[in-house]
């Protein structure tokens, strides 16, 4: 990969690109729980995103495996969806931009009163 393209972001979209394209061969069901996912996913995504990238391939190829066994959505996602993205981003050790800006906050007021 060339440095200019990692400058401007050129691999994160060529990767989203590649997982949309492998999300559109799946059943309707799964390409529904695909966009879902993804749209939660990336309240968890840092300054560029590349965080979320071995996540959403994970999740992915999740989903194709799942796909192919003949399961039905509600077999993979046993939980609530949002909870299940919460729960992978959690593992991975991302955090929402809510949690980062909460605890830079926090770290602000603990220097302003001296702690």
């Amino acid at each position: 990969m060339k440095f200019w393209d990692k400058m401007v972001g050129n691999d994160i979209t060529n990767a989203v690109k590649e997982y949309d394209k492998r999300a559109k061969e799946l059943s309707p069901a799964y390409q529904k729980a695909w966009v879902q996912v993804e749209t939660q996913l990336w309240t968890h995504s840092d300054f560029t995103g590349r965080n979320l990238l071995p996540i959403m391939d994970g999740v992915i190829g999740m989903l194709e495996e799942a796909d192919a066994d003949g399961l039905p959505i509600d077999a993979v996602f046993e939980a609530d969806l949002s909870d299940f993205v919460d729960s992978i981003a959690g593992d991975e050790g991302t955090a929402d931009f809510q949690e980062k800006w909460r605890r830079q906050l926090n770290n602000n007021i603990k220097k302003k009163l001296g702690d």
